[in-house]
């Protein structure tokens, strides 16, 4: 379908809804229903009809050239509406993509170290500061709600609630694996390491946006343990659920009591259940698709911080900025991630358009 006959299909709707909601016969929950379909097709109807109008005028100048009379204000009125015109199409064409239904949720994040050994570790450590830092950036609230940590200073896993304003929406890209080459502390030949930690980012979900039934639930309790093994709680605090359909295990002992703990470890839960639901969809539509930013797979590697070149680069768009310390200092995030949503909504376009 070209892009005329997609803002044509729009306009018909919008005045469809508008149409049937001025009749007295539907039910409350048919009223709901259609006015929020209406509200959200309104800002793309008035942007449509923006961009008619000045294709409209465009044109009305355009016819008035053969005129002597009226060439010079003819001319002016053309120099100052063909620039508009394509500005005005990408304003209506982004507003048609496709919303992510997540993108205004709040984010679990989980990071883990990988290949590497105490190195990944120590690597996962500077990933969650990392994002810490780029939440503080960005003015969201950034809540541990898990940090095991290791002997020597880096972490085993840490798990984050991040809240604000469109996180998921700036942070679903960063999901992958990050690879690290530097030379570590202990190296006494000054030998470059290479090692990596997985990153997840997850949409964070509500009681009743995913079911859980109590009967698929098998829970364990036990005590708690410090690093190294040593118990930091004398009562059986931690616990541990299985979601038997899908094998999905979480377990939390971060805080003293067990209340708490498992009312996180259900946060943690609902998150994943959510995102093994939605991989599954996205995978489907991405084998459609002709690219894609990422696949969101937690094996995928995604990008390289290499300390001795100073050198960020994220494999999926070819960008390298040479200013780990920036990124690192969550700032220079920004420059990734603002790209990797930029070529999303090119992809997504393309798609649209049909090229």
């Amino acid at each position: 379908m070209s892009l005329t006959e997609t803002l044509a299909r729009v306009l018909a709707r919008h005045d469809e809804l508008r149409d049937t909601l001025a009749q007295g016969s539907l039910t409350p929950d048919q009223i709901a229903k259609l006015s929020k379909e209406y509200s959200d097709l309104t800002p793309v109807a008035e942007a449509i009809f923006e961009l008619h109008r000045a294709e409209r005028e465009l044109a009305e100048a355009e016819s008035m050239l053969s005129d002597p009379e009226m060439q010079t204000e003819a001319k002016r009125e053309i120099e100052d509406l063909r620039p508009q015109i394509p500005g005005l199409e990408r304003r209506v064409q982004k507003l048609l993509l496709p919303k992510d239904a997540a993108d205004e949720r709040n984010a679990i994040l989980e990071i883990r170290p990988a290949a590497g050994g105490d190195e990944a570790g120590l690597f996962a450590g500077v990933l969650f500061e990392m994002y810490r830092k780029y939440a503080a950036h960005r003015g969201w609230k950034f809540e541990v709600i898990e940090l095991a940590q290791s002997d020597i200073g880096g972490i085993k896993e840490g798990i984050a609630e991040i809240s604000g304003k469109g996180v998921f929406a700036r942070l679903k890209f960063e999901s992958g694996v990050h690879r690290v080459q530097r030379v570590p502390t202990t190296e006494a030949s000054g030998r470059v390491h290479t090692s990596t930690a997985t990153v997840a980012v997850l949409p964070e979900m509500e009681e009743v946006d995913v079911n859980i039934d109590e009967k698929d639930l098998k829970i364990d309790v036990f005590r708690a343990s410090g690093a190294g093994g040593q118990h930091v709680n004398k009562t059986e605090s931690a616990i541990r659920i299985t979601h038997l359909p899908t094998g999905i295990v979480v377990a939390m002992q971060e805080e003293r009591s067990q209340h708490k703990n498992r009312a996180k470890a259900m946060k943690i839960l609902r998150a994943r259940m959510y995102d093994q639901q939605r991989t599954a969809i996205d995978a489907a539509h991405a084998a459609e698709r002709k690219s894609q930013v990422g696949t969101g797979d937690r094996s995928e590697r995604i990008r390289t911080y290499n300390y001795p070149q100073s050198r960020v680069s994220d494999h999926r768009i070819e960008l390298t900025l040479y200013n780990i310390d920036e990124v690192l200092n969550g700032a220079g995030l920004d420059s990734f991630i603002d790209a990797l949503i930029t070529r999303d909504e090119a992809e997504k376009l393309a798609e649209l358009c049909g090229t």
